[in-house]
């Protein structure tokens, strides 16, 4: 079989050779195909560019020219003026800048530049104040009507060397670019041929016509997403060997009967659901969403301890050794009268202890495990495992959830998270998961009142407030960004520093103790041990209590540079107190002039809401490591974005669940699609050969 004409080496092309052919190939370009899906980042829109004798005064427009004369002068009281003269070929321009001396070092004599903004004639000539300028490429003799991508480039590649390059092979190759989607589809769905998509990104006639090519490969890049979560949904729920736990009236009333209080309605509907997955013979793939102090450990715990009446073993794995541990006391206490074995693992033990604690968990007579990654160590060999609970999930990656499902039965999986997510990330990263959401507090806690705080007499007013409750009683917590900073300005809020300040001067006759991850795990667990029983009254520390530290007397907390913290952060930190009977409060101490870092934090002062605190979070700093094969990264998306096109995740949500459920995405006509998705998400997802 000959190859196709789109896999035709670029260094073959008219024009590039091997010099060129090389740069291209740091920037990733190999071959014709390659150059075809170099897409434009963005594009410059000139045809709204005017001529000089064709503006209006007061009124915003375009216009280019050369550079033909640059000024910056000092005026009255120190005050600064940078002018740059335009000459556009039927007049000229003058853009100018207020107090910005540094502006006049972007430009220089000859450069050819679009400014926008609104012209005003003055004594005679044009002028723009501040305008936005746009450098151009020095071979744009007449730039007026035209539409320019933009595209990525390396050092030695010139822009107009790209587009003249593309534009030559989009002419000559781009109607061979293969549709992965039947023509009925197109249709159906109303999409641009993807040929002709391409063509509309690298060569627009128009706006509309760039973005009918963009929506396409958004389009694309989204459903063939989709679709690989739900084709991973479907191997999951069609596995039939799971365990069958049946819940009965006497398992819940036994269980129910170790809690000391009652359950509330948001935790019993989450139950509800569990138990039906245990019971339907199918593995359970759920996730457990609970805003901070709505009490998802419960649910965990009734969850296990079914999984062990019905005579399997339990797995509860927390992404740090601090919440292993505080897990591991929080069910210790629970289950004191209660006969279940039950184990903690973690890399701490020594070796005799570790050896004997697997030989327990392997001849079965551990029949609740609490631990770190350490639960998935090869060495770990459970004799019947019937379901995991993975805390905090997004700190974990696939392949550390992939290995319970390795063995011959298939256990049940309950993934957690006290992190509100936002719903099209619970459409990417949990797309394959049922969802249990419990967002209601139990009976008499509190909303936690929080306080921005960022002026000097705030500050002073703050820390009288935390004296005097300290005095009554209440216990408080001081987060730091850091544990120690070799950055002068940054250096006196890092834990170490503050620790040593704080007992000098705010907190002088106060029990100050410091704690953050740097300190040993044994001193660690004494530090957090008195702090819980109020020996030490004010807990210096990093973000390491951000999850899982639950010491009801702590009413108190400041969070010092908060605006250095996500807002989902800084409301995993404030629901670390307020969980007792007492009110709880929190200042978000800021030292910021930004106002867009003190509007984020206002939205802390409105809402205890962690859902549309979430929300306002994805919408400001974007969706960070998604996926979870990775501890940092991005979505495995090509060209989508999830801020901007959550309206097209919607739709291909949708589409994709239909086509795979129904088995229409089985059928011939999907076969190219279907193997354009194993290719990009097989592996990543383990979804095999078929899928």
């Amino acid at each position: 079989m000959s190859e196709s004409p789109l896999e035709t080496p670029v260094q073959f092309l008219n024009g590039v050779g091997p010099e060129r052919a090389e740069l291209l190939h740091r920037i990733g370009i190999q071959t014709v195909e390659d150059l075809l899906w170099h897409l434009p980042r963005s594009v410059l829109d000139l045809t709204d560019v005017r001529p000089v004798n064709e503006l209006e005064n007061d009124q915003v427009a375009s216009v280019c020219g050369k550079v033909v004369d640059l000024d910056a002068r000092t005026i009255s009281r120190g005050r600064t003026i940078t002018s740059i003269l335009l000459d556009c070929g039927d007049g000229f321009l003058k853009g100018t800048w207020f107090n910005q001396p540094w502006v006049i070092k972007r430009f220089f004599q000859g450069q050819l530049l679009m400014f926008s903004g609104k012209a005003k004639k003055r004594s005679g000539k044009w002028e723009m104040s501040h305008p936005q300028y746009q450098v151009l490429e020095e071979d744009l003799d007449n730039p007026q009507g035209l539409i320019l991508p933009k595209y990525s480039l390396t050092e030695g590649l010139k822009m107009y060397q790209i587009r003249r390059l593309i534009r030559a092979v989009v002419e000559e190759y781009a109607h061979l670019i293969p549709d992965y989607l039947p023509e009925a589809f197109l249709k159906e769905q109303s999409l641009t041929p993807l040929s002709q998509a391409v063509i509309q990104m690298h060569k627009p006639q128009t706006m509309e016509e760039y973005h009918a090519g963009v929506h396409r490969l958004i389009y694309d890049d989204l459903l063939e997403f989709q679709l690989a979560l739900a084709m991973r949904r479907r191997l999951w729920t069609c596995v039939d060997n799971a365990p069958l736990l049946k819940v009965t009236a006497k398992v819940d009333a036994r269980i129910r009967r170790l809690f000391p209080y009652d359950l509330t309605d948001g935790q019993n509907q989450a139950i509800q659901e569990v138990s039906d997955d245990l019971g339907s013979g199918r593995a359970m793939h759920r996730m457990l969403q609970a805003d901070v102090g709505a009490g998802k450990t419960a649910i965990a715990i009734y969850a296990m301890l079914s999984t062990i009446a019905g005579g399997y073993q339990a797995v509860l794995m927390a992404p740090t050794e601090l919440l292993a541990v505080q897990h591991w006391e929080t069910i210790n206490e629970i289950l004191k009268e209660s006969r279940v074995k039950r184990c903690l693992l973690t890399g701490s033990l020594s070796a005799s202890e570790r050896k004997a604690t697997l030989e327990q968990i392997e001849s079965g007579e551990q029949q609740l495990i609490i631990g770190t990654q350490a639960v998935v160590q090869k060495d770990v060999n459970y004799q019947d495992l019937g379901l995991v609970i993975i805390d905090e999930q997004h700190k974990f990656g696939v392949m550390q959830r992939a290995h319970f499902t390795s063995d011959q039965k298939t256990p049940h999986m309950l993934v957690m998270t006290a992190t509100p997510i936002p719903r099209s990330l619970c459409m990417t990263q949990f797309g394959e998961l049922d969802i249990s959401v419990v967002t209601e507090l139990p009976p008499g806690r509190q909303p936690v009142v929080t306080g921005k705080v960022s002026t000097t007499p705030q500050r002073k007013k703050a820390w009288d407030f935390l004296r005097a409750q300290i005095a009554t009683g209440r216990q408080a917590y001081i987060v730091c960004p850091s544990i120690e900073s070799g950055d002068e300005q940054n250096r006196r809020f890092s834990a170490e520093e503050v620790y040593r300040r704080l007992q000098k001067s705010e907190l002088a006759s106060v029990s100050i103790g410091l704690v953050h991850g740097q300190i040993d795990r044994e001193e660690r667990a004494e530090l957090m041990s008195q702090f819980h029983q109020g020996d030490i009254q004010v807990l210096v520390s990093t973000t390491v209590v951000e999850v899982g530290v639950d010491v009801p007397n702590a009413t108190l907390m400041v969070i010092l540079q908060a605006d250095r913290f996500g807002l989902s952060q800084l409301h995993q930190l404030r629901g670390r107190v307020g969980r007792g009977t007492h009110q709880g409060n929190c200042f978000l101490f800021s030292y910021t002039e930004s106002e867009d870092a003190l509007k984020r934090l206002s939205a802390m002062e409105e809402t205890n809401d962690g859902f549309k605190i979430a929300e306002a979070d994805f919408q400001t700093r974007g969706p960070g490591d998604i996926f979870g094969t990775r501890q940092h990264g991005e979505l495995p998306l090509r060209v989508a974005d999830l801020r901007r096109d959550e309206a097209i995740l919607h739709e291909t949500r949708e589409v994709a669940l239909r086509l795979v459920e129904k088995g229409e995405f089985d059928q011939p006509r999907f076969a190219p699609l279907k193997i354009r998705v194993l290719d990009r998400f097989g592996q990543l997802m383990d979804l095999g050969q078929s899928g």
